[in-house]
């Protein structure tokens, strides 16, 4: 259902009642027309509708874009949303798939010089072919939230900071801002220890550079 026709109910209801998947586009219309749009469809038997965030502008201005309805339009209706694009070049799509869109409507053509009345927004064939790899590479760096240290992650551990003994420290003696810093590589305690490091005694004699730990330090 193209923008234009996301009004003709009647249309919708008929193509919704072949059982078909459908998809709606949104452009030009209104947050109560986008509703009535969707119930027409699932009143007539729809259950796999993809509602597209459209802006009716040829081209469209980025700043008229307003990806945000993107994840908008998936919560009010319950819905999985895309972006039919009107915008020049490949930037704006491949942000919609950080927004969550799941499809992209995109004009193609074989030379924008050809003309026509899409030329101005359409794309070619290399600038395709760099719009998917860009859509790939965007919903898979969309991911889960996620807080755990990554497996790229783990062998630059030893760049992070640590408490090492920067002066010898006797056997009994205390520790110090001079004789213990927060310094790389991170084989050592974590620098929030610090506070608690100072003032307490070494349970051995320690050498400058030996990174610190709890084994080193005296009991209170």
């Amino acid at each position: 259902i193209a923008s234009f026709e996301a009004i003709d109910l009647p249309l919708i209801t008929k193509t919704a009642s072949t059982g078909k998947p459908l998809i709606i586009s949104t452009g030009m219309a209104d947050l109560g027309e986008i509703k009535d749009a969707i119930d027409a469809a699932r009143n007539a038997g729809a259950t796999d509708i993809i509602v597209l965030h459209c802006v009716s502008g040829y081209p469209a201005p980025i700043g008229d874009c307003n990806l945000a309805t993107i994840p908008d339009l998936s919560k009010r209706f319950a819905v999985a949303t895309g972006l039919s694009d009107h915008t020049k070049g490949v930037t704006v799509p491949i942000a919609a798939v950080a927004q969550g869109a799941v499809m992209i409507e995109k004009h193609v053509t074989l030379r924008r010089s050809d003309g026509g009345p899409d030329a101005a927004f359409s794309i070619e064939p290399k600038e395709l072919k760099f719009l998917v790899d860009g859509v790939q590479t965007a919903w898979e760096a969309i991911g889960q939230p996620h807080y755990d240290r990554k497996e790229s992650e783990k062998g630059n551990v030893i760049f992070r900071r640590s408490l090492y003994i920067v002066r010898d420290i006797a056997a009994g003696e205390k520790f110090t801002y001079s004789n213990v810093r927060s310094i790389r590589p991170g084989h050592g305690l974590l620098p929030k220890h610090l506070p608690n490091v100072i003032g307490r005694r070494a349970k051995r004699n320690l050498k400058r550079g030996e990174p610190l730990e709890f084994s080193m330090i005296q009991e209170n």
